[in-house]
């Protein structure tokens, strides 16, 4: 029996969950990689430390991977615009899951002496450079396959795949601390490193079966027919969208640094400055993520209706206001106001800001530059900012002797410059896709640049 060619529908239905089962989990390995620095990857790879040093250098090894994005941004963009979004995303994917395990897999410092450190800065460093392709695959082809007016709810799924990752990433360090007991620093860390296997078997089976966007294809198609060498996509994006380019970078301020003190840094943080059981920072991890994952698609879904600055400027103001609060709470000690707190951050501000990005950015690039555009913007905002947060954060409580005034003024700064990028950005929810790519921001060159011969 002949199989029937599946249809549009299913064709958008399959990207999405490509897009957001992908992202899912090459987070789930990413946050766990944040949870065990955080809890015992300074005792197990800088023993030599003191205990407030070891961990500022533990977590500063979290910020090594994103050393790598811009790279994997520049070359997942590259071959995503060259040769296909869905390629590309399943090359990302396998990178980041053979890191993953490998990790799982090392030796430590009581082991192999100061190979240790080295050898997990190199896994790290693989795991920035997947991640770093990631998101802005897993974001175009969500959209490029969305229909006109539910781009913004069609973008903001896989953007759940952060705190989807967050919330099964820290539930699998939880059971394993429970299930390996005093034994977890010995080899219950281990286990949701090596659970990522598994995991990397679904989301690749996903993957396989998502079909390039349409508006690729027909890109694609138009420079094969015109036998045209065009020059490399980062090559005309730096030549001829500078400004979209510098809002998509300095626009990530409000979420992308924040979203880590909030998580990372606030873990650590209630662990070994408030003396604070363990369980208490991951259950409002937990939790705040859970409130992300529900609220992430409604705000994108809002973004449709009101446009996707203002969706943004709103969410970024309740950032501004609440990171005071915010702080006081989790400066109590108690669970409950913890847990208050990254609820707070995490499902109105960040779910807010965040929701919206995939659609405004995917608006800001033609469909030949696309790829590399957001890529190359969302990963250079992670080294300038979101790379070093929490052992910069680190820093300052230890600088403050265990004040957070410091970290509070420092994540409203960042949140401010985002305010002032996106007011900048235009709103183009009402345009195909096809019509943006004749479209650009004052000052900008004409996309019929793009087709410049080499």
């Amino acid at each position: 029996m002949e199989k029937t060619a599946p249809t549009p529908e299913q064709l958008r239905r399959r990207s999405l969950q490509s897009g957001t089962i992908g992202a899912i989990v090459e987070w789930y390995e990413y946050t766990i990689y944040g949870t065990a620095a955080a809890l015992v990857f300074g005792s197990l790879f800088f023993p030599n430390l003191s205990s407030g040093v070891g961990q500022i250098v533990s977590l500063a090894s979290f910020g090594v991977g994103f050393l790598a994005r811009p790279l994997g941004a520049v070359v997942a963009g590259h071959l995503g615009d060259r040769i296909g979004r869905k390629s590309t995303l399943i090359l990302t994917f396998s990178v980041m899951t053979v890191a993953t395990a490998a990790i799982g897999l090392m030796p430590t410092y009581a082991q192999i002496g100061v190979a240790a450190p080295l050898l997990l800065c190199v896994l790290r460093l693989a795991q920035g450079f997947a991640v770093g392709g990631e998101w802005g695959g897993a974001a175009i082809i969500a959209v490029e396959n969305a229909p006109r007016r539910r781009r913004g709810y069609f973008g903001s799924w896989p953007q759940i795949g952060v705190s989807a990752g967050l919330l099964l990433g820290t539930a699998a360090v939880s059971l394993s601390a429970w299930l390996s007991g005093d034994s977890f620093e010995t080899w219950g860390w281990r286990l949701p490193f090596l659970l990522a296997i598994v995991l990397a078997v679904v989301g690749l089976v996903i993957r396989l079966r998502a079909t390039e966007s349409p508006a690729f294809l027909a890109e694609k198609a138009k420079m094969d027919a015109e036998m045209e060498q065009r020059k490399a996509p980062a090559v005309v994006l730096f030549r001829e969208h500078k400004r979209s380019l510098l809002i998509a970078i300095f626009g990530r301020f409000a979420e992308a640094g924040n979203y880590y003190l909030f998580t990372t840094f606030i873990l650590s943080y209630v662990t070994t400055t408030l003396g604070a059981p363990r369980s208490y920072g991951l259950t409002a991890s937990m939790i705040g993520a859970a409130a992300n994952i529900a609220l992430i698609p409604a705000f994108g879904a809002l973004s449709d209706r009101i446009g996707r600055p203002k969706t943004f400027l709103i969410g970024a103001g309740i950032i501004v206001v609440t990171t005071w609060p915010v702080f006081a709470l989790v400066q109590t000690g108690e669970l409950w106001a913890i847990t208050l707190g990254v609820v707070i951050f995490m499902a109105l501000g960040h779910a807010m800001v965040y929701a919206p990005l995939p659609a405004l950015y995917c608006e800001m690039f033609p469909t030949a530059v696309r790829y590399s555009g957001i890529s190359i913007g969302y990963q250079m905002a992670s080294i300038l900012l979101a790379s070093f947060a929490p052992a910069l954060a680190a820093a300052m409580v230890l600088w403050t002797d265990g004040s957070l005034w410091a970290v509070i003024v420092f994540a409203i700064a960042c949140t401010l410059v985002a305010i002032v990028a996106i007011s900048f950005a235009p709103d183009r929810r009402h345009l195909e896709l096809d019509e943006i790519d004749v479209t650009t921001l004052p000052g900008e060159h004409p996309a019929a640049s793009l087709r410049e011969a080499s």
